[in-house]
């Protein structure tokens, strides 16, 4: 952190990081119907790879993204990465933007109980309370038996399986991979997955739709600078909370340009969720301070 500059600077950039994220995912949203969900994918993190050539973490140079430390949890990491990418879009295409965001949020929670199995570590009764509410908040937005369980519903949980993954491997590598390394291989892997998925079905995208892609691309790529930047002025822990803002964003751009307004249950659904997550990095900012160096990786870039 710059010793002369006051952390809020850094704190105000983080929320303008993920309100830059926000808007990306609506430009993805906006496409559907109008692209395949795989060429929407490519595209993106196309323009998303565009902006970020010019992001270089500190010390480290982009020729060394292809010599990881780790090499299978790198790859791995950016197989996850891929596969949320495609699935997230999916979810925002098929549902309510909000109720697309508060299932995905529920990663805090599934990387909670996957720590028990994977890692081997010990889950005390406040984290277990915490993954209840989020699973109770589930059940508000998708109210099995009463609705319909849709494909998009189960996209976005496997959006937030495959960050809960992303959580313990990155756990797994802890400050030693280079970042050069995480980012470049969800990028290489994002593009390859979705450019060979989408050639069955490829048609060139017209005038009107370059614009959302660049828009899905540019505001990915610009967040992930801005968050760099934001990490650069203000502790990890004071900049990372602000992802969850994206609820609140997702709630205003989906009534303002997707006419979309969550019923009661669906807003107090989103709220357990949201307070779930916010109060398992708290638990783990006390135990070991990890959660917002990794709550930081984003993988859909």
């Amino acid at each position: 952190m710059h010793p002369t500059v006051p952390p809020y600077k850094g704190i105000a950039i983080g929320f303008l990081a993920y309100l830059l994220f926000s808007c990306g995912d609506a430009g993805a949203k906006a496409l559907g119907g109008k692209l395949p969900v795989t060429e929407i994918g490519f595209f993106s993190t196309l323009f998303a790879a565009l902006v970020l050539l010019v992001l270089r973490p500190r010390g480290e140079r982009w020729r060394d993204a292809w010599r990881p430390r780790h090499p299978k949890l790198v790859l791995l990491r950016g197989l996850t990465g891929a596969a949320a990418g495609i699935l997230a879009i999916y979810a925002f295409i098929s549902l309510p933007f909000a109720e697309a965001y508060a299932l995905i949020f529920l990663s805090p929670s599934i990387a909670t109980v996957l720590s028990i199995f994977l890692l081997g570590e010990l889950v005390g009764w406040r984290r277990w309370l915490a993954v209840a509410f989020g699973f109770c908040g589930v059940m508000l937005i998708v109210r099995p038996g009463f609705e319909e369980l849709a494909l998009g519903h189960l996209a976005a949980f496997a959006v937030s399986f495959c960050a809960a993954i992303t959580v313990i491997i990155l756990r797994k590598l802890g400050p030693t991979e280079r970042r050069v390394s995480l980012l470049g291989v969800v990028i290489a892997a994002s593009l390859l997955a979705n450019g060979v998925l989408m050639l069955p079905h490829f048609r060139w995208p017209g005038m009107a739709e370059l614009p959302l892609l660049a828009l899905a691309g540019g505001c990915a790529g610009l967040a992930q600078f801005c968050l760099v930047a934001a990490t650069r002025l203000a502790p990890a822990n004071r900049v990372a909370p602000a992802q969850y803002s994206q609820m609140v964003w997702a709630i205003l751009i989906g009534g303002l340009f997707f006419a979309e307004f969550p019923d009661g249950l669906a807003q107090a659904g989103i709220v357990l969720i949201a307070a779930s997550g916010l109060f398992t990095f708290m638990r783990e900012e006390i135990r070991g301070g990890w959660w917002s160096r990794i709550i930081l990786q984003r993988d859909r870039t």
